[in-house]
C-alpha cells in the first residue's frame, strides 16, 4: 500500500451496528497480517477504559484496538464525551480530561475538536496501515452537519470512502439507507461507497431483490448482509440495548443491577452475565429489588444527582432493606460513593460548590471530590485471589473505623464497595466473590476467552458475510465515480 488505506463505517441511525462492523473488520483485516487501527473522532459515552498510559478513550475503541491485536491509545478515540446532564457533557481530549461543552455549542462551538480529532486520524494513518474509522450517530443529521467532524466532516478531510451499516431488524432500512445518501451534499455523496446490511434474519433470497433495486437507485454497491446474532452484546458502546437484558431463567439466582439515570461503565456486570448461575437484570423500579440475591450498585457520571434520583424513586429504602436482610450489596465507584455515609463536592465538580448530602450509610466511607481525575489499572488481591480493574473517578474516598479495606473501597458484612471498575473481568476474584455472597461454587467460565471468542465470532461474520477484499480495495483506491442522487441531483 503507497499510502495508508481508510474507511469510514457510517450508520443510518445510533446503535445500527457500527461499532460491531468496525470491530469484526479489526479483527478480520488483522488475521490477513495488516495492521489496522480502530478510530472514532468523538464518542458520546459514558463507558470508557484507560490505556496503559493513564489515557481515558470510549470502550469500544479500546475493545476494537484488542480486537486488531495492537495497543489501545488516545488517538483512537481523541474526543469523548460524557453526558453528565441533559444540556452539557464532560469533554474528554486525547484522554485526559478538558472541562465541559454544552449542548448548544454542538454547531458551531468545536472547531478545537474538530483540530484535535483530525491530528489524531492523520498521526494514525502516518502509523498504520490500515484506519477503519467508525461515525457517530447518523451521517444525514443536516442540523449538525457544519461542525461535524465525525462522519463525513471526516471523510471530507481525509478522503475517506464510507460505507453505511443500516439495522434491518428495525424495519425501514431501504428507506434510510435512500434517504441518507440522498440528504447529503453532493461532495459528501461522492465518498459513499455502499452499504452494509446488519442484523439480517431468514432466507436473504427474499431480501435480493431489494438490494437490487437500491444499488439501481443509488448506484452504490451492498458489501454485504450481516446475520442477526444473539451473542454480541458484550462491552457495549452506550445504554440503548439494557433493556434487552432480562433475566433468562426462573433457577437462576437474581442479579438486579439499578438502572441509573447518568449510569457509566455498567460493562463492570457483563462477566456476571456469563455465569451460568446467575440472571442479571437491570432496574428502575425498586419492587424489583425484591427477592433479588444480589443487588449492584454501578457506577454514574453523577454520583449526587443519581443519588438524589434513587431516593425519589423509593430506591434507596429498597437497597438499605435488602442489606439489612444479610443479602449481598455490591457498589462500583458511584455505587460505592453512594453506599457510604457523606458525599462532598467543595469545589463544585459534579454539583454546586459546597454540596454534602447523605449516602446510604451502609459502609463506613466519606467522598471528597478534587478536581483533578484518577486515570489508573491497578492489580491487588482480594478474597485471596489475583484482582486487576481500571480507576476513572474524581471521588476520593476515606474508609472508617467501622469498615475494613476492599478493592480501594470498603466491605461491612455483605455490603462491598470498590472503586475499581472491571474487577469481576478476573476469573478467580469473581469466582471467590460469588462463593462468599451467594455461595456459588466456581465455575468454568472465563471472561477473557469469551471476550476473545466474540471477537472471533465477529472477525468469523465479516469474513463471511462481507466482501472484504472489495472493502479493503476501496479503503486503499478510493471510490471511484458514484452518482450523485436526491434533491441535489
Amino acid at each position: 500500500m503507497t499510502r495508508s488505506a481508510r474507511l469510514l463505517v457510517a450508520g443510518t441511525t445510533s446503535d445500527a451496528g457500527k461499532t460491531a462492523v468496525v470491530t469484526g473488520l479489526c479483527r478480520a483485516f488483522s488475521r490477513r497480517g495488516i495492521q489496522v487501527a480502530p478510530f472514532k473522532a468523538q464518542n458520546m459515552s459514558n463507558n470508557s477504559m484507560v490505556t496503559v498510559d493513564g489515557a481515558e478513550i470510549g470502550r469500544a475503541q479500546w475493545v476494537q484496538a484488542v480486537a486488531a491485536g495492537v495497543e489501545p491509545e488516545a488517538a483512537m478515540n481523541p474526543v469523548l464525551l460524557k453526558p453528565g446532564g441533559d444540556r452539557a457533557s464532560h469533554v474528554v481530549v486525547m484522554g485526559r480530561p478538558a472541562g465541559e461543552i454544552a449542548s448548544t455549542e454542538f454547531i458551531g462551538g468545536r472547531p478545537h475538536l474538530a483540530e484535535a480529532a483530525h491530528a489524531a486520524f492523520d498521526d494514525l494513518a502516518s502509523r498504520f496501515e490500515l484506519v477503519v474509522a467508525e461515525g457517530a450517530g447518523s451521517p444525514a443529521e443536516i442540523n449538525l452537519r457544519a461542525g461535524d467532524y465525525v462522519n463525513m466532516g471526516l471523510a471530507r478531510h481525509g478522503d475517506v470512502p464510507t460505507v453505511v451499516v443500516g439495522d434491518i431488524d428495525r424495519g425501514g432500512v431501504f428507506a434510510a439507507f435512500y434517504g441518507t445518501v440522498a440528504l447529503l451534499e453532493p461532495a459528501d455523496q461522492r465518498l459513499v461507497a455502499g452499504f452494509v446490511v446488519n442484523k439480517f434474519r431468514g432466507d436473504e433470497t427474499l431480501l435480493a431483490p431489494g438490494l437490487d433495486e437500491l444499488e439501481r437507485l443509488t448506484g452504490r454497491r451492498v458489501h454485504g448482509v450481516l446475520p442477526w446474532s444473539p451473542d454480541l452484546w458484550l462491552d457495549s458502546e452506550d445504554a440503548l440495548d439494557l433493556a434487552g437484558r432480562r433475566a433468562r431463567s426462573d433457577d437462576a439466582l437474581r442479579v438486579a443491577v439499578v438502572r441509573l439515570p447518568r449510569i457509566s461503565n455498567f460493562t463492570d456486570v457483563d462477566a456476571l452475565g456469563l455465569e451460568p448461575g446467575l440472571d442479571v437484570e437491570f432496574v428502575t423500579d425498586p419492587q424489583r429489588l425484591l427477592g433479588a440475591d444480589l443487588v449492584v450498585l454501578p457506577g454514574t457520571r453523577s454520583t449526587i444527582s443519581d443519588l438524589g434520583w434513587l431516593r425519589e424513586r423509593g430506591l434507596d429504602r429498597a437497597v438499605v432493606a435488602h442489606a439489612a436482610s444479610g443479602r449481598p450489596v455490591l457498589g462500583v465507584c458511584g455505587g460505592c460513593q453512594m453506599l457510604g455515609r457523606r458525599v462532598v463536592d467543595v469545589d463544585g465538580v459534579e454539583a454546586a460548590a459546597g454540596t454534602e448530602v447523605d449516602g446510604l450509610g451502609l459502609l463506613d466511607v466519606v467522598t471528597r471530590f478534587a478536581a483533578d481525575k484518577v486515570l489508573r489499572l491497578p492489580m491487588g488481591e482480594a478474597l485471596g485471589e489475583p484482582v486487576g480493574g481500571y480507576e476513572i473517578h474524581h471521588g476520593r474516598i476515606t474508609v472508617g473505623t467501622d469498615a475494613e479495606p476492599f478493592l480501594d473501597g470498603a466491605r461491612q458484612g455483605a455490603v462491598f464497595g470498590t472503586m475499581w471498575h472491571g474487577s469481576l473481568e478476573s476469573d478467580g476474584f469473581r469466582h471467590a466473590f460469588l462463593r462468599e455472597t451467594l455461595g456459588l461454587p466456581a465455575s468454568d467460565v472465563s471472561f477473557p476467552a469469551a471476550r476473545e471468542r466474540r471477537l472471533d465470532l465477529l472477525g468469523d461474520l465479516a469474513e463471511q458475510h462481507l466482501d472484504l477484499d472489495a472493502l479493503l480495495a476501496l479503503a486503499r483506491d478510493g471510490v471511484g465515480d458514484v452518482p450523485v442522487i436526491g434533491p441535489h441531483a
